[in-house]
This record gives C-alpha cells, structure tokens and sequence, in this order.
C-alpha cells in the first residue's frame, strides 16, 4: 500500500514523490547539459526539451510508484501533471525575477537563492499539492471499495491535509 491508502501515511508518500522528484532532475539536468553541449542546442530550445522529459520522468514515477493505487488513465492525468509542472516553473521565475528586478538583489548569490532556493521550495509544495489533488486523486474504487476521503473530498472539496 503506498500514498494515501489506509496504513501507508504521508511520509511515503512524501519520500515517493520526493524520489520520482529526483529522478526528475537528474534527466532534466542531464538532457539539458547533453542538449546544450554535444547536440548544441540553443539554451530555451535544450530547457524546454529536457523540462518535457523531467517531467515525464517524474509523471511516469509517481504513477508507477508514489500513487500506483490511483490507476491514472488517458492523457488528461499528464496534461494536467504537465500544467502542475509549468505553473511551478512559473513560480521559480516569478522567485527569481522579484528578488532581481523588483527588490534589486542582482548578484549571481542572490539570483540562486530567489531562483533555486526560495523559488524551488515553493515550486515542490505547488506541485506536491498539484500532483496529489489535481492528477492522483484518490476514489473510494482505489481504496478497494472502502471510501477513506474526508467530506470534502467526496463532495469535490478540498482533498485532505498532507498531514493524513
């Protein structure tokens, strides 16, 4: 039993999703640099292709793996796993351009910290949020048969806390 089934708890949940993350990464990282040096891409052209198989990566190991009990079908489930992914990119950039333009820290320190630190933490909490209300929800046919979710969640509320 893994993710939100009865018994299994957050902290695997919290570990699956952290090491589909990673996985995650390291393609993005390593087609990224194999893309922008041998291939000689240009910098966007490499970026955008490796963030596609980043998050394929990740797509493909937290459906394998962190929420296997949800049984995604279709192309929906990673469409809306791709937006989840593209909105915390957009919340890196936003980190980075705030702390660089609007509040004029505009060292190479100061960038990563916004960037790669600040924007990376509210980016993984977005997409942990993302990943497991919007495209692996769990229903009462992924418990088997029993209904764990809260009120909410079989009204169409919010989907529980992180917390179990």
């Amino acid at each position: 039993m893994t993710g939100r089934q009865a018994g299994a708890g957050p902290r695997r949940e919290l570990l699956g999703f952290a090491a589909a993350g990673l996985l995650a990464y390291a393609a993005d990282l390593g087609l990224f640099t194999l893309l922008r040096g041998p291939a000689g891409l240009g910098p966007l052209t490499a970026k955008a292709l490796s963030f596609v198989a980043g998050c394929t990566v990740a797509y493909a190991g937290n459906a394998l793996g962190t929420y296997r009990h949800t049984r995604p079908r279709g192309l929906r489930p990673y469409a809306v796993f791709f937006a989840v992914n593209a909105a915390g990119a957009a919340v890196q950039l936003l980190c980075l351009a705030v702390g660089h333009y609007g509040l004029g820290f505009t060292s190479q320190r100061a960038d990563t910290v916004s960037g790669a630190g600040v924007g990376m933490a509210l980016a993984t909490l977005l997409r942990f949020w993302g990943t497991r209300t919007l495209v692996f929800r769990a229903t009462g046919d992924d418990l088997g048969g029993r209904d764990d979710r809260s009120w909410t969640e079989r009204t169409g509320g919010r989907v529980g806390s992180w917390t179990g």
